[in-house]
């Protein structure tokens, strides 16, 4: 299938690593121009260096980060005057597990700047670009934690709740320009953020890494962990010409792991 991106720009949050990168590097094979965000300006360069070099499109990358409210406005900035993608992928790391109470004030605001503030900034900038062209894409990276809580994430559970209203509201006001706005819910895709879980896991319940990691992929109706390039995949679906008609959606890519309807 040709998902009509090809020579469009993607401008990918969280592109170091993970699911970012499994995503930017679907873009790119269909041929569309990548603008890299993270922390890290080193990842960031060799990720655009490699995708350049292996698909033949244009990757630049740019440190920023997303906690910091200052760098976020100079970013917002940029993306509107600037970038002005055809896509944008909003997408944050995770804050650290924990249970509902007797948190730190400090985690709670920082979470919600990198989670909830600055995916609204940027993706408000980038909607204001796609307004003129009279076509875009948002797709925001969410979590499972949105349909069925998730034990010991509680800070995640609730600032990408509230990201998920954000994401249902806006899509009904931009479907007329030719926008679509939509989530993606990962369940237990395997990477270093996931890995970082299960270990925690393994040690509050004082068993190996192994042990935890087989019983999650046995309580799963599809038997094992998700493959990034998976979940890539229908994240790149989203993102493209095709999916026009598909708006205002959660779609969860979790191997049947949520079991209500």
């Amino acid at each position: 299938m040709d998902l009509g991106i090809k020579g469009k720009t993607a401008l990918v949050l969280g592109a170091s690593q993970g699911l970012g990168e499994a995503i930017a590097e679907k873009l790119a094979a269909e041929g569309a121009n990548l603008v890299l965000v993270a922390r890290s300006q080193d990842k960031l360069e060799a990720n655009a260096a490699r995708l350049s070099a292996s698909h033949g499109i244009t990757a630049r990358a740019l440190s920023v980060d997303l906690s910091d409210a200052e760098a976020v406005a100079a970013f917002a900035a940029a993306v509107r005057d600037e970038i002005k993608p055809d896509m944008l992928v909003a997408n944050a790391g995770g804050p650290p597990p924990s249970v509902s109470t007797g948190i730190d004030q400090a985690v709670w605001q920082r979470s919600a700047q990198m989670l909830l503030f600055s995916i609204i900034q940027v993706t408000e900038a980038a909607v204001e670009a796609m307004k003129v062209k009279g076509w875009g894409r948002v797709l925001a990276i969410g979590s499972s934690g949105v349909i069925q809580p998730i034990p010991n994430l509680a800070v995640s559970n609730t600032i990408r709740g509230a990201v998920a209203g954000f994401c249902k509201t806006l899509a009904a006001e931009v479907a007329g320009d030719g926008i679509t706005v939509n989530m993606i819910l990962p369940g237990k895709i395997d990477t270093d953020r996931v890995g970082q879980l299960d270990t925690a896991r393994a040690g509050r319940e004082g068993k190996t890494l192994e042990q935890v990691r087989t019983e999650i992929a046995t309580s799963l109706p599809i038997k094992r962990y998700g493959k990034p390039s998976e979940f890539a995949s229908v994240a790149a679906f989203l993102l493209s010409e095709p999916a026009g008609y598909v708006t205002g959606q959660m779609t969860r890519v979790d191997g049947g792991m949520i079991r209500s309807i």
